[in-house]
């Protein structure tokens, strides 16, 4: 069981991946999704709050903008969003070695981000559900500003704050 802390923090962390990915939305005339800023926060959640709340804010933040924005993203969205979230945090739990192991996991996280959303683009577009192909180009710019950003935030938040930071945090 979820302590109280952990829930609140993944009930806020919730609503920032939300807005991230609400607010911050790009429509891609082309295809039937759009480009975000969410990746930046899903990516932050999970090296500030670890993998548990990471992978729930990811998934469930992400989806619900989805429902708003792209609904037929939703299921995928939902599945996709949370396990790169708790890949990025598992990867950054407790690492000695901050920087180039954050930069590997959020590599590796936005590596299944996009081979994800490729075959769920790709059933979908079988099934009908979608009328274009899989935008592989736009879901890797999503993880590199994801992991231009993301890294430097949780840097200055971490030296703000003075707290663990999965990030070194130079004096």
């Amino acid at each position: 069981m979820a302590d109280t802390k952990t829930v609140a923090s993944a009930a806020v962390f919730t609503a920032f991946v939300f807005v991230a990915t609400f607010v911050f939305t790009a429509i891609i005339p082309v295809t039937s999704g759009y480009f975000n800023f969410g990746e930046v926060m899903v990516y932050t959640t999970a090296l500030i709050a670890g993998p548990y709340v990471g992978g729930f804010a990811g998934g469930v933040g992400s989806a619900l903008s989805d429902l708003v924005l792209a609904p037929q993203y939703v299921p995928g969205t939902l599945v996709i969003k949370g396990i790169e979230g708790y890949i990025v945090g598992r990867l950054t739990a407790n690492s000695k070695s901050k920087t180039p192991r954050t930069v590997f996991a959020i590599v590796l996280g936005g590596a299944e981000m996009v081979a994800g959303y490729f075959f769920y683009e790709s059933f979908g577009l079988r099934l009908g559900i979608f009328s274009a192909g899989a935008e592989i180009p736009f879901n890797v710019l999503q993880a590199l500003v994801g992991l231009i950003v993301a890294v430097p935030l949780v840097r200055a938040i971490g030296s703000v704050t003075k707290s663990r930071s999965p990030v070194e945090v130079t004096e």
